[in-house]
C-alpha cells in the first residue's frame, strides 16, 4: 500500500474572473440616462447633479449631457451630468 498520494492531484489552479470595475465614460463625454458611468466596489467616487448611485456604487446618468468630474474641498471625487 502506497504511503504518498500520486502525482496530478492539484488543489490549486482555480482563478477568478476579473469583474470590469472602473470608469467607462470619461469627462466631457456624452451620456444618456441610465448609462453606466463608474462600476466601483465601495465609494471612491460619488453621485453629483443628474447622477445616481445603485446598490452595488454603480453611477449611472438620470439624465442626458455630459460628464464632468469635480473635486470638492473635502476631497472627494464627485461626478456630474450637465448639458
Amino acid at each position: 500500500m502506497a504511503t504518498k498520494k500520486t502525482g496530478g492531484s492539484s488543489k490549486n489552479g482555480r482563478d477568478s474572473r476579473g469583474k470590469r470595475l472602473g470608469v467607462k465614460i470619461f469627462g466631457h463625454q456624452y451620456v444618456e440616462p441610465g448609462q453606466i458611468i463608474v462600476r466601483q466596489r465601495g465609494t471612491l467616487f460619488y453621485p453629483g447633479k443628474n447622477v445616481k448611485m445603485g446598490k452595488d456604487f454603480t453611477i449611472y446618468a438620470v439624465s442626458q449631457g455630459l460628464v464632468f468630474f469635480q473635486n470638492t474641498r473635502n476631497n472627494k471625487k464627485v461626478i456630474c451630468v450637465g448639458t
